[in-house]
């Protein structure tokens, strides 16, 4: 066997290999470096964008959060507003309702006081009347009938 002839048989295996190499090999790996390269730049933009939206979310509920405490606080004072309203009108009820009543007691007093004049007139004219028939049974005097007519008016008016 020759030498060169050797040589010049690996140099071409040598060369056929490279080939094969370079299109089923290389190609194919250099292929899966770029992609995955490709998925590791995504991800870390993901990642990015990711913790972008997460501050851009905590920003959202801390204004979320302090809406509703406003929107709390306002439910609350509004609350108290209309409790006091509402107390302010069982005031006001309370004293309407007390005045009606006093008018009412009143209006009754009055009316019972009334109703006792009567009775007391009633009772004075029947004495007035006995005192009269006692007065012309014992005695027909002019000057007695007009000092106990008299009496009479005084005790009456007072």
């Amino acid at each position: 066997m020759n030498l060169n002839l050797t040589m010049i048989v690996q140099a071409l295996f040598f060369v056929v290999f490279v080939w094969f190499s370079k299109k089923y090999v290389w190609t194919p790996l250099i292929g899966a470096l770029n992609e995955r390269k490709t998925q590791i730049a995504d991800g870390l933009a993901a990642a990015e964008k990711g913790q972008a939206a997460e501050v851009e979310a905590q920003k959202q509920a801390e204004q979320v959060i302090a809406e509703a405490k406003s929107q709390a606080s306002q439910i609350i004072a509004n609350a108290e507003k209309r409790g006091g309203a509402v107390v302010e009108e069982a005031k006001t009820t309370a004293t309407g309702e007390k005045q009606r009543i006093i008018d009412s007691a009143q209006a009754e007093v009055e009316q019972d006081v009334h109703s006792a004049r009567e009775a007391l007139r009633s009772q004075v004219s029947s004495i007035a009347v006995a005192a009269a028939s006692k007065i012309v049974d014992r005695e027909i005097d002019e000057s007695a009938h007009a000092d106990l007519l008299d009496d009479l008016i005084k005790q009456l008016e007072s």
